[in-house]
């Protein structure tokens, strides 16, 4: 499976670091406690031992850990991190599909709002779902357009999440049902309340990233009919390393 190096860009200009720059062919991003995705380097071309350990160097300088994310075809690369100690952490699918395929259904009434700024609940759904302020801050980061999800069951709030547009495609971002709305059906109202704000937009396609390891968020984008587009994972340098 190759990805598409347009998703990595909608990734990145959705859910932005709060700097990035370039240390030799390696890109380094500060991510201020936003996560794996804000936090990773990648490197363009091939990268020598002396510039990995320089940019082990600058995220450790960053008080971050020294963390890569390993696109497809990175193969070298994940070989000689795994030689320095690098453990796989967070393996990811990318799924995909026309927007047109979740604008089909009309969303029932009351059942998913776009909202931006964030209400109080949102803020709260996403808490428990240890979505903090340091990833509240990477969407208030982003340029681009931009809203929340509110989801609501049986007249109590159910979801919150968060999608943004770059060029003709839009991503969600920290899609979180809470525990007891779960198995409602709540998940694919969200993902078709945001493909009809991102048509409203002029987005022809929609994304969304999902670590493997979720197998219910994976199964719920299946059913929408998206396609797994692209995957990757970072490698970790393990503590005491």
């Amino acid at each position: 499976m190759t990805t598409d190096p347009r998703y990595y860009a909608l990734t990145e200009a959705t859910w932005p670091p709060a700097a990035s720059r370039e240390l030799g062919p390696v890109t380094l991003r500060e991510g201020q406690g936003g996560g794996s995705r804000v936090s990773a380097a990648t490197v363009q071309g091939t990268a020598a031992d002396a510039d990995i350990a320089a940019a082990e160097a600058a995220m450790r300088a960053m008080g971050q850990a020294c963390l890569f994310m390993i696109r497809d075809g990175e193969t070298e690369l994940d070989a000689r991190l795994e030689a320095r100690g690098y453990a796989v952490k967070d393996p990811v699918n990318l799924w995909v599909c026309p927007v047109a395929q979740l604008t089909d259904v009309p969303v029932p009434r009351v059942t998913a709002f776009c909202i931006w700024e964030p209400l109080a609940i949102q803020r709260e759904i996403w808490e428990q779902g240890g979505i903090g302020p340091e990833r509240l801050a990477v969407m208030h980061r982003v340029q681009a357009p931009k809203t929340g999800l509110l989801g609501r069951h049986k007249d109590k709030p159910a979801g919150a999440g968060f999608v943004a547009i770059h060029d003709d495609a839009a991503m969600v971002h920290a899609l979180e049902i809470l525990p007891h709305q779960r198995r409602c059906g709540m998940g694919a109202w969200m993902m078709r309340q945001a493909a009809f704000w991102a048509a409203e937009h002029g987005a022809a396609e929609l994304a969304v990233l999902c670590t493997k390891g979720n197998e219910g968020a994976n199964a719920l984008y299946a059913s929408l009919g998206m396609e797994c587009a692209g995957e990757y994972h970072y490698r970790i340098l393990q503590q005491g390393d």
